[in-house]
């Protein structure tokens, strides 16, 4: 490992974690194991790996299956976990992911999205499932008058678009993940909607690009309404897009804002297999690929491991340790900052801490650009542990985190990752939209998601 970022000093990055077991197993008698992770209408995610035949190794096959299969879960999602060639590493599984086991949080997760129980099963070689893969065409659609909207943890955006071009557009600051009262989201919402629909004639469909997972549109999980208690969020919160696009009168398409994110990509770039990664309260992902479709993915990648250091930081939510929010988000700004010694001043929320940093790197602060750095270590080793889920060409970085000269010292710093350590990556190309393409591209994005029948 070349490169070791000054304050994470134990960071231990998935790929190598996996290329060094992967040549230490090559040296030894092994076995197949196969995964397969099935999700909804029977699509699935399938991954072979080499581990040892060796009985004393099998806390080691497990700790490296363990986070593989995480991973898959938080790449392309799924309720059914299917193990073939390890009776050990099946039952380990099947324990973590139950209601009381390690994971229970993604067996309840992952079970709220698809609606159907969490199952781990044992199949045998024979048995085990033939891939089966989706590829949606979304988006790309310009005619007509359109709104876009992007629903943001701190503001939120819309823009009225007519044949593709932007007449106008707006950001409202708001605080939707404070608020219990589902009237609180919907009625911000509903403002933005109508506002951009009162600079156009009419309204031919509308867009949505908003955190979260959503299910043929359908909002199934979703920060923005963290607070807002299960009952309403049944009752009022999961068809909000739908009621509101029956109250304009127009067809809605909403996606995941890293989906938008890697669209807009797309679009502006004019290619495909793009990998879009938001920097900022969390770390949002989307995925175009090369036939320029999507995968029907969850690419909820703030909750796959990208560090195999069982000492790092935990995050609060899936009570899980070094998951990418910590390393791709202003957490991860913070966490770094701390880690060098420096002190925020009381009461200073995470979105100020960040700000605070932003401001030291603007002034040519030493420690902030070495923050940066960091970041971009740990972009250049996920880069490469993500390209044995995605077939990358492009990566676009946007979101918060990203803004300024740091997000230049993450990019430099990713690519000196990529060609001394994978020279097989790094032809994948690296790059941060202009402020303007941010914004302007992210609504046009959003507006073209709906086809116009």
């Amino acid at each position: 490992m070349k490169f070791t970022p000054i304050y994470d000093k134990n960071y231990y990055p998935m790929i190598v974690k996996l290329n060094d077991f992967r040549k230490a197993v090559e040296k030894e008698e092994s076995k197949l194991l196969k995964i397969c992770v099935e999700r909804n209408k029977g699509y699935n995610f399938c991954y072979d790996l080499q581990i040892f035949a060796d009985e004393n190794k099998k806390e080691e096959n497990y700790g490296v299956a363990e986070r593989i299969i995480k991973t898959i879960l938080w790449v392309a999602g799924g309720y059914k976990i299917y193990i073939a060639g390890d009776d050990y590493i099946y039952n380990r599984i099947k324990s973590a992911y139950s209601k009381t086991g390690e994971r229970a949080f993604d067996e309840k997760f992952m079970s709220g999205v698809y609606e159907r129980p969490f199952e781990v099963v044992k199949v045998s070689y024979e048995e085990f499932p033939e891939k089966k893969s989706c590829s949606l065409k979304v988006g790309g659609h310009l005619d007509g008058c359109r709104i876009g909207f992007d629903a943001g943890g701190s503001d939120r955006k819309v823009s009225a678009v007519i044949d593709g071009k932007v007449v106008y557009s707006e950001e409202v600051v708001w605080h939707p993940k404070l608020n219990s009262d589902w009237h609180y989201q919907y009625n911000g919402i509903m403002e933005s909607m109508k506002t951009a629909a009162s600079k156009m004639p009419r309204v031919d469909a509308i867009g949505v690009s908003s955190a979260g997972v959503y299910v043929d549109n359908k909002i199934m999980v979703a920060s923005l309404f963290i607070k807002v208690p299960e009952e309403d969020f049944e009752k009022h919160v999961k068809t909000m897009y739908l009621d509101i696009a029956k109250e304009i009168g127009a067809p809605i398409e909403v996606a995941n804002d890293g989906d938008v994110t890697a669209l807009a990509g797309a679009i502006d770039l004019e290619d495909t297999a793009v990998l879009g990664i938001a920097m900022g309260t969390s770390e949002a992902v989307g995925y175009i690929n090369r036939e320029g479709c999507l995968e029907g993915w969850l690419n909820e990648l703030a909750f796959a491991p990208v560090d195999y250091n069982k000492d790092a930081m935990v995050d609060e939510w899936s009570g899980d340790y070094g998951c990418g929010v910590k390393y791709f988000s202003q957490d991860s700004v913070i966490k770094l900052a701390e880690n060098a010694g420096f002190k925020f001043e009381d009461g200073l929320s995470p979105a100020e801490k960040l700000k605070v940093i932003q401001k030291l790197m603007a002034d040519g602060d030493e420690m902030a650009k070495k923050i940066y750095e960091c970041i971009g270590i740990y972009l250049g080793y996920t880069l490469a542990y993500y390209s044995e889920f995605y077939d990358i060409k492009h990566a676009l970085l946007l979101g918060r985190v990203t803004s300024g000269k740091g997000g230049d010292i993450i990019l430099d710093n990713a690519r000196k990752v990529l060609d001394e350590e994978f020279p097989k990556y790094s032809s994948i190309s690296l790059s941060m939209p202009d402020e303007s393409n941010k914004r302007v591209g992210q609504s046009i994005a959003a507006a073209s998601l709906p086809e116009i029948i």
